[in-house]
């Protein structure tokens, strides 16, 4: 296989990481994009990745990250800006005429979307798709690892209970490591999947009491699935600091997954990379530890 260098963003986060593992082991070259020099940059760096610090929100950043490189992958956090990194991103990727741009979108992006975040993305993929760049969207459901975000895990294992406002809706987690090799099999071989738009689920559809039934059944232990209401989960999301905009966007999409908008299970992850997504099952075990506080 052809060596090829790739940026990727969001480089130290939960797909940025996996990413760039599998392009690196693959023998491609990578140039990892990080907000600071810490201990998870310096960890990029030993695994043989280039690492240059630098922001989206700034276009001149954006040019140097990208100059000379075949490929690139973003992915941008849940927060205002997201149309403007993603024509910054645009611009400089048409300057580098790279051969495959992927771009981490989310399953809930619509036009219509009462949530700023997810029209903000919808709005993003048109904005590439105008470009005329090779583009791939990608558009998961629920991550596997929003169980062990702050907010939903300590009522896991302090009080055995899910409080979320999802209703009766259903959706297959899916881990970010099997989003990423989806990714990175993507940029490093993109026949076939340029101007396609893939909705990444997991292999198993569960409700939230089916979902609290598997990690009780690893954990040895009863977990229940308690719904809340939307104040409920607008007052619980407040006490851990998030910022208005990530809280506005929780409450709409809590609304899309009662209305199915989440919905869905793997068909294309097995398909393309060889490897099944890991079941909740599967990625509680792996993450027992935190589960277990």
């Amino acid at each position: 296989m052809q060596q090829r260098k790739y940026l990727i963003t969001g480089a130290t986060g939960k797909t940025g990481v996996h990413t760039i593992r599998h392009l690196l082991n693959d023998g491609h070259a990578v140039r990892a994009l990080v907000h600071q020099e810490d201990e998870r940059s310096a960890a990029l760096r030993a695994q043989g990745a280039e690492v240059v610090v630098g922001d989206l929100l700034e276009h001149d950043d954006v040019l140097r990250a990208m100059d000379g490189v075949t490929g690139a992958y973003l992915c941008y956090p849940v927060r205002p800006g997201f149309i403007e990194a993603t024509a910054y991103f645009a611009d400089a990727a048409r300057r580098a005429e790279v051969e495959v741009l992927a771009e981490m979108s989310q399953i809930s992006a619509r036009e219509d979307s009462k949530s700023h975040a997810a029209r903000n993305h919808w709005i993003a993929e048109r904005v590439l798709d105008w470009s005329g760049l090779p583009t791939v969207h990608i558009r998961p459901t629920f991550f596997s690892e929003w169980l062990i975000f702050p907010w939903v895990l300590d009522t896991i294992v302090n009080e055995g209970r899910i409080t979320l406002p999802y209703g009766n809706g259903r959706h297959a987690p899916i881990a970010a490591e099997d989003q990423a090799r989806f990714i990175a099999t993507v940029l490093s071989n993109p026949t076939g999947h340029i101007g396609k738009t893939y909705e990444l689920c997991g292999p198993i559809e569960l409700d939230h009491q089916g979902i609290a039934d598997e990690i009780g059944k690893v954990l040895d232990r009863e977990i229940v699935y308690n719904p809340a209401t939307l104040d409920e989960y607008r007052g619980h999301l407040q006490k851990y600091g998030l910022p208005e905009f990530m809280i506005q966007h929780f409450i709409e999409v809590a609304i899309d997954y009662q209305n199915g908008v989440f919905a869905g299970k793997d068909g294309i992850i097995e398909q393309v990379t060889g490897q099944a997504p890991q079941t909740v099952e599967e990625f509680v075990r792996a993450n027992r530890q935190l589960f277990e506080g």
